[in-house]
């Protein structure tokens, strides 16, 4: 009989979502074949399930940052895969983290063979959260702000982050919740399509941003060195505008953005920067998927009648960080990202970026699962957002500790 299997969670079972973690299964027979599988059950009961094939050492052991995957949902020796390459059933579903106040928990198990999996012989559950030891979540309804802070445990003072996400609207709070379990005063802030926000407003007020920054440099624990914002797709737009017409903003991140205003014109004190020209009349759909492919809508950026559209980045007294994916099939964010890029540097300004091979638009924290295609909340269409697995998992992982780097070291 020999003893009994088991699979661990090494160096626990519970722990944050962006954290890397051992899968360690001991017990099996030498070099006996098993098939691992991680399952994940979001908010809205949707299964998200990952499978690999693999091999026991010469003493029963398996430990998944030294032992090659065999096949399945990936190959090779990939620590996070089970958790990376996680994929529901039906189509374009993405995996996103509404309530930050419970954790996601992934069920490990391991079956016998690489066949049917009709044997279980162990199983383990991994709770990953996204709001750290001792961070507090503060609803904010103040003014016509509508916001979530999240406060790191201690005095401080702590470096203030606002995080803006793009225009799918509502109010993301899980990347400013791990944020802040890393340290930073976190103000995640809704503005299109949540409560009485329209889905699809006509301006944009950059008051309404004012208005967010000016809370969180008042928080007493916050550092009153400047402010970062960071923004993805459309929100990585509006932190550069933020951080160009605003003062006190010290660093700004974008990701997957594009150095001009899109879709919305944006209002300032007695100025508005028009929207990018765009035609939805050259959105392509893929007969086979019916994905809307949104990357050709644009006007040509190099067309000196879009100038009018760009965001002065220039003027900025802040230090930038811009990140994309070469396999953004939303956005030719890469080709925005270069063109804001040179205009910095023309300026002899600081600004560092980074663009990903194999990576998609929606780069998120680390170990969520690519999402190559899902449906757009505002327009209602399916969308296709691009990338590769290992590429866009390995693309997250980098850019998250870059995102890190840059606003501790700025801030």
């Amino acid at each position: 009989a020999g003893m009994a299997v088991q699979v661990t969670v090494l160096p626990s079972p519970r722990c944050l979502f962006d954290e890397p973690v051992q899968i360690c299964v001991a017990g099996l027979l030498p070099h006996q074949a098993v098939t691992l599988r991680a399952s994940l059950v979001d908010e809205s009961g949707e299964l998200f399930q990952a499978h690999a094939r693999y091999r026991a050492g010469s003493s029963g052991e398996l430990d998944l940052s030294r032992s090659p995957a065999l096949g399945g949902s990936y190959s090779g020796v990939e620590p996070m895969g089970l958790l990376w390459s996680l994929q529901s059933k039906a189509p374009y579903k993405r995996l996103a983290k509404r309530n930050v106040l419970t954790p996601f928990c992934v069920d490990f198990e391991v079956y016998e063979g690489h066949g049917d999996m009709s044997r279980l012989l162990a199983k383990c559950t991994n709770e990953r959260w996204f709001l750290g030891e001792g961070v507090k979540r503060i609803s904010v309804r103040e003014g016509r702000l509508k916001a979530t802070l999240f406060l790191p445990p201690g005095a401080g003072p702590f470096p203030g982050l606002i995080d803006l996400y793009g225009s799918g609207g509502g109010l993301v709070e899980y990347r400013a919740s791990l944020l802040a379990s890393r340290g930073f005063m976190t103000l995640a802030v809704a503005y299109m399509a949540f409560e009485d926000l329209p889905a699809m407003p006509e301006i944009l007020e950059l008051d309404y941003f004012e208005e967010a920054v000016n809370f969180l440099q008042k928080q007493q624990q916050v550092k009153d060195t400047g402010i970062g914002v960071l923004g993805l797709s459309k929100g990585a737009d509006l932190a550069l505008s933020i951080a160009t017409f605003l003062p006190g903003i010290k660093a700004a991140v974008s990701i997957s953005g594009s150095g001009f205003n899109s879709f919305i014109p944006l209002q300032g004190d007695g100025f508005t920067v028009p929207a990018h020209p765009y035609d939805l009349g050259r959105m392509k759909i893929n007969d086979q998927s019916e994905l809307i492919d949104f990357s050709d809508v644009l006007d040509d950026h190099r067309d000196p009648a879009t100038w009018i559209c760009r965001i002065p980045v220039e003027r900025s007294l802040a230090k930038f960080l811009f990140l994309s994916g070469l396999d953004d099939k939303n956005w030719k964010s890469d080709l925005y990202c270069q063109d804001a890029v040179q205009r910095l540097q023309q300026y002899g300004r600081e600004v560092e970026f980074c663009s990903y091979s194999g990576a998609g638009h929606l780069l998120e924290p680390p170990y969520l699962p690519l999402c190559q295609a899902s449906i757009h909340k505002v327009l209602g269409m399916f969308v296709h957002w691009g990338g590769q697995w290992r590429e866009h998992a390995k693309a997250q992982e980098d850019a998250w500790h870059r995102i890190q780097a840059f606003f501790w070291r700025h801030l």
